[in-house]
């Protein structure tokens, strides 16, 4: 096997400067490393034309320890992007120079609409099947543009709408930052695309507020990448943080000092967003430019992949028993699902299911009483990209029930409230599936292609060769049964 080399992503921002490092190039980038340093690149541009000197030190001081920490992870391809701070101020050449003499790698400085692209890349990248606008926040601009499944719609448009930026346009006034917000967004083309479709938050800011509703809302899955928020409540909780209520809202300690006096700024813009978008919904991205950039790499065949597969089969070759189980137990589960109508799946809940079954086996190292626990709470937590949380839940539950049967009674009432009845109800056919599958093949390759569980008429059978007989006991028979009761049919054991 071929051992790739780990892949660096430098991102010096208006507002923070940031290192990546991933595990390799492919559709699902995993992060072996990530830092940032919040410099304040973009603090005083609009007003004074230029960088501020302690920014500039702060930056290059993380710069400098950043190509030392890739040297040290033996990242051989580095690349570093810069965006609106570096590409408005006057001395934003001399310091770029600076940046490329201590990276030792060429920086990209990005355009308005090239910054929106690889934005909009990273949208498309993280979310399946992604349909509505996105928006990256940063320190010196906001970009919209339009994505569409895999596809970015158009080019997208920069506003001068950043966090600093709107701070030093505005003098610290909230009052004055609001009218230049408005005046901005009033009648922006882009946005008259955005009703009733999905909004696309990026950027730390917006993170930050998504964290504290959260937070406040009691939500029981802490990831950020896909939150989801209605347009409706996003938009009283932006008035709330603009109001001076941020501080009093539970778990503020999770943002950081620096970025706090910003998230009124990063509030009033979303606010406006909604007011003349109009969208249905705003949900969290995690992965944006950095990511983008990563994605446009990559051929057309690889853009094709499904991330959520492809990182459940990094999960599977590195924590199962046998991987190669766990793809005969696509195919098993591939026929018992396509054996009668009733079980009869949509693109979306087989792609589920087959990420289970590449997961069934992560925790076989736990203690037998943790099993269930820690794979929920592996799975439910893992750093996915192409799936929404209900759907994180129903990779999880199939693994859950595996280990301790089909009751729902010691899962989190909050944490089932984010799976609809017809999907908890698959993911207990499949738990119940893998009951069986396990004690009749111990966990190893080489049996499941030989035995075939299928709806036929009115009976769940389970088919066994006549040389594998003697592993079919009443454990078998009695999970059969279980299974049976499920999805209402008799079971019937037979020899081939």
């Amino acid at each position: 096997m071929t051992v790739e080399a780990p892949v660096a992503v430098i991102d010096i921002g208006s507002n923070s400067v940031r290192l990546v490092v991933y595990e390799a190039l492919s559709r699902a980038p995993t992060p072996i490393f990530n830092e940032k340093a919040l410099c304040g690149l973009g603090r005083e541009v609009l007003s004074t034309g230029r960088l501020a000197e302690d920014a500039i030190e702060k930056a290059l001081s993380a710069l400098r320890r950043f190509r030392a920490l890739c040297d040290a992870m033996r990242v051989e391809t580095l690349y570093a992007l810069a965006t609106a701070a570096s590409r408005d101020a006057s001395n934003g050449p001399d310091f770029i120079a600076e940046c490329e003499a201590i990276c030792r790698t060429r920086i990209e400085i990005l355009t308005g609409r090239r910054e929106a692209e690889l934005a909009a890349l990273g949208v498309i990248s993280g979310i399946h099947h992604a349909d509505g606008i996105a928006g990256d926040l940063g320190g010196g601009s906001l970009e919209l543009v339009d994505v569409c499944s895999t596809a970015v719609a158009d080019e997208g448009i920069t506003m001068p709408l950043g966090i600093l930026a709107l701070q030093d346009r505005s003098a610290r006034s909230l009052r004055k930052a609001e009218k230049i917000v408005r005046d901005a967004m009033d009648g922006a083309p882009v946005l008259s695309k955005l009703e009733g479709r999905t909004f696309f938050a990026v950027g730390g800011t917006w993170r930050a507020l998504a964290r504290l509703h959260m937070f406040q809302n009691g939500y029981p899955l802490h990831v950020m990448h896909g939150y989801t928020i209605p347009a409706k409540d996003a938009l009283a909780f932006t008035r709330a943080v603009q109001r001076g209520e941020a501080e009093a809202l539970g778990k503020i300690e999770s943002v950081s000092l620096a970025r706090r006096p910003l998230l009124s700024y990063g509030a009033l813009v979303l606010e406006h967003l909604i007011r003349c978008g109009k969208p249905e919904q705003v949900v969290i991205s995690a992965l944006g430019v950095r990511e983008g950039l990563l994605y446009s790499l990559l051929d057309e065949a690889q853009r094709q992949e499904d991330p959520l597969l492809l990182t459940a089969q990094e999960f599977n070759l590195l924590r199962s028993r046998s991987p190669l189980h766990q793809e005969e137990m696509l195919a098993w589960t591939d026929n018992f699902f396509a054996s009668s109508p009733m079980l009869a799946e949509s693109a979306e809940e087989k792609r589920i299911r087959r990420s289970a079954c590449l997961l069934a086996d992560v925790s076989w190292r736990a203690h037998p009483d943790y099993r269930a626990e820690q794979s929920l709470n592996m799975i439910a937590h893992a750093a996915f990209a192409g799936v929404d949380h209900a759907e994180r839940i129903c990779v999880a539950l199939p693994v859950y029930f595996r280990h301790v049967g089909l009751s729902t009674e010691e899962v989190a009432p909050d944490l089932l409230g984010l799976v609809s009845p017809s999907m908890l109800e698959r993911a207990r056919i499949l738990g119940a599936a893998f009951r069986i599958a396990y004690p009749l093949s111990a966990a190893m390759a080489g049996i499941l292609p030989s035995t075939r569980l299928e709806v036929r008429g009115g009976s769940l059978v389970l088919t066994v060769p006549a040389r594998l007989s003697d592993l079919v006991n009443e454990r078998i028979n009695g999970r059969l049964r279980q299974l049976g009761r499920l999805i209402g049919r008799e079971p019937v054991t037979e020899t081939a």
